[in-house]
């Protein structure tokens, strides 16, 4: 039977929430959740026991940022599945996941992809099998994940994805998990990618006291220019036929951004370590006349020098968001290919912002539009660089990461937010709560040409743990790629080849200024 503690109670009193106003004393059973387990405006549907390898999601299992679901290899656990309604539009279906026997003490939420619409099992699956307990969501709405019409018309769904749904998953989950064990978590941890990394920052900016460490990696912030930037560069490619760029020609790009920039760093290894001193252009590829596939046209190069330099204020000259990286072709496509621009922002604009299902990129007007996505959702979907003094204030750490090659979010845009913010509360607290690390090679969240397995969860519970921040990252290969290992440095420094032992062995390089 578990029994809740004194100091369970204070530790609940101390979240910022009212969830622990309602708990119950104590619970028997998980079954017995759905029954006496009162959460202020929560509905339980589920609490069930779940045998060791027996989860089968009952839907679409979400965009996280974490590695492919492998539910097989999941321990025996209290699995409670309920709706949050914080307004009369909410309806924020989550999870909490809960380990039967050998619980560690802590938990971790997470986050979700793109336009979310499904509950992120990826983010869940990782903590669990590692003892932890864990909750993500489905940041408050049912639905395809690229398409942002279901905005429209609902301001409290804007708040819900903007930022409300993961905090109040957070809120239900710790009373949840102090319900059920007897003991309210001993540390809070969040750990995901992309709109996961996103909403990571806004936990730490909006609600601080939900975590004591936040890992947010290649986190799409600011969203709304982050929106502008994925139809500029569809615009680049798609305005007219003679700007399309074929995959194949991608590719011919990218081998070329390898040959002028891969062994710069002493090692040739098909990974570009450093991308700002890259000097690639693509003109050096641009066809001496006519057409052909193993070269650029005029039009071709013009287009990718535009993805590269990224969009800018017509008028005023101004940077609206960063370009993508050379060395990050492989992914290019994503938003290059097709009719139109990525639908995750096409549907932003046809839909909340213009509220016109016939928009047509081609018209977007980078100063006069720009302020338009701006004026709909940054106040709600944006994290500023100078706003997170109250997080770190507490002693709470922030490890940030971004892969080199992403195709999908510039990488450039995370060192920006890292060195503002490092700006915004000085150097010496940057030196105790924040750690920047790039990973080459990688693509959006992993993947690449790169290793990408890196253990953010183990870094910054050790963080929390020891009161050190970690000096350094090991990305290692994902399975079924050649077994390398490789240190990610914290910014600004970079990996350096020692010049002796194999170079696939991490140990053989040292970080140091680039």
């Amino acid at each position: 039977m578990h029994h809740f503690s004194l100091r369970a109670f204070v530790a609940l009193s101390a979240m910022g929430g009212s969830a622990f106003l309602s708990a119950p004393v104590h619970a028997a059973t998980c079954a017995d959740l759905a029954r006496s387990l009162k959460l202020p405006n929560v509905t339980i549907t589920v609490a069930e026991e779940v045998a060791a390898g027996q989860f089968k999601p009952p839907g679409p299992a979400g965009m996280g940022g974490a590695p492919v679901n492998n539910y097989a290899s999941l321990p025996a656990f209290c699995r409670v599945a309920a709706t949050a309604h914080p307004s009369a539009d909410s309806d924020i279906r989550f999870e909490v996941w809960m380990p039967l026997s050998g619980w560690n003490g802590k938990y971790v939420g997470g986050g979700n992809g793109v336009w979310a619409g499904s509950i992120a099992y990826g983010d869940m699956t990782g903590p669990l099998s590692r003892g932890y307990a864990t909750a993500a969501s489905d940041v408050g709405h049912q639905g395809s994940p690229f398409d942002g019409t279901f905005l429209v018309g609902h301001p409290e769904k804007l708040v819900d994805f903007g930022h409300r749904a993961v905090h109040e998953t957070a809120v239900a989950a710790k009373a949840t998990i102090a319900a059920f064990y007897g003991s309210a978590p001993k540390r809070s941890l969040y750990v995901s990618c992309s709109t996961g990394g996103r909403i990571g920052l806004m936990e730490a900016y909006r609600y601080p006291e939900d975590y004591d460490a936040i890992s947010a990696t290649a986190p799409a912030n600011p969203m709304t220019r982050l929106m502008v930037m994925s139809i500029w560069t569809g615009a680049a490619t798609m305005s007219n036929e003679a700007s399309r760029i074929p995959p194949p020609k991608m590719q011919l790009v990218q081998k070329a951004a390898l040959e002028a920039c891969d062994a710069g760093d002493g090692v040739k290894d098909g990974v570009i370590r450093h991308p700002p001193a890259c000097r690639f252009d693509p003109g050096a590829l641009q066809c001496k006349a006519g057409d052909a596939m193993d070269c650029l046209t005029v039009a071709q190069v013009t287009a990718l020098r535009a993805i590269y330099q990224g969009p800018k204020n017509p008028r005023t000259g101004k940077q609206i968001y960063p370009g993508l990286s050379v060395g990050s072709e492989a992914q290019m496509p994503v938003l290059t290919s097709g009719n139109e621009p990525f639908p995750v922002a096409t549907s932003y604009f046809k839909g909340p912002v213009f509220n016109d299902p016939k928009w047509d990129f081609r018209t977007f007007d980078y100063d006069r539009d720009t302020q338009r996505a701006l004026d709909y959702g940054a106040g709600t979907l944006d994290i500023p660089a100078n706003g997170l003094v109250r997080f770190f204030k507490g002693g709470r750490k922030l490890l940030l990461a971004h892969g080199w090659a992403d195709g999908l979010i510039p990488a450039q845009s995370t060192v920006d937010f890292h060195d503002s913010l490092v700006k915004s509360i000085g150097k010496g607290q940057a030196r105790k709560g924040v750690r920047l690390f790039m990973a080459p090679g990688m693509g959006h969240c992993a993947g690449g040409s790169g290793p990408s397995a890196i253990d953010y969860l183990g870094a910054i519970d050790q963080w929390v743990e020891t009161g050190k921040a970690p000096e350094k990252l090991i990305a290692s290969s994902l399975p079924g790629q050649p077994a390398i290992t490789r240190p990610l440095c914290p910014h600004p420094q970079v990996a350096k080849y020692s010049g002796s032992g194999s170079t696939d062995d991490e140990k053989n390089f040292r970080c140091a200024a680039p």
